[in-house]
């Protein structure tokens, strides 16, 4: 997807709002989630958003997304958020992503997602960093759920 950078797009800084880049990559990343499901996805978490340097005005926004990997009910989208001026046509890499979505069915229950197998060398690599990931969140998840139960 691309977006050009308009002054409404601005902070307080003159630089695009970190905000506005944060949508435009749910909004891709919500586009692979729903093409892979064919069902109503939600932003289930943002694992990781990092920001590189700043976008300027008059910038066209490049934000490429795609499927990593699957669950049963979910997905990770990850993200590359790039910047072209225009003017000179340089490109620069502004800011990376990982997103966690849930398929839900009619009634608003997560449903099964399609399994995902890469095939590529880029989509192996990609769906083993993102068990990783996962095995990584699922342990801090963990210990969050522990220190609960015993501060209850």
């Amino acid at each position: 997807m691309a977006h050009m950078m308009l002054p409404q797009h601005a902070n307080p800084a003159g630089n695009v709002h970190g905000g506005d880049i944060m949508k435009f990559i749910d909004d891709a990343a919500g586009v692979v989630a729903a093409k892979h499901a064919r069902t109503n996805t939600v932003t289930a978490s943002i694992d990781r958003l990092d920001f590189h340097r700043p976008v300027f005005i008059g910038n066209l926004l490049i934000v490429k997304a795609s499927l990593n990997a699957t669950g049963r009910t979910s997905m990770e989208i990850g993200v590359r958020v790039e910047a072209e001026n225009l003017r000179s046509g340089e490109v620069k890499h502004i800011a990376s992503a990982y997103l966690t979505f849930v398929s839900l069915n009619a009634d608003g229950r997560p449903t099964p997602v399609p399994p995902y197998t890469p095939i590529t060398e880029e989509g192996i690599r990609r769906a083993r960093e993102a068990m990783h990931r996962k095995e990584c969140h699922l342990q801090v998840q963990s210990k969050t759920l522990t220190k609960d139960d015993e501060t209850s």
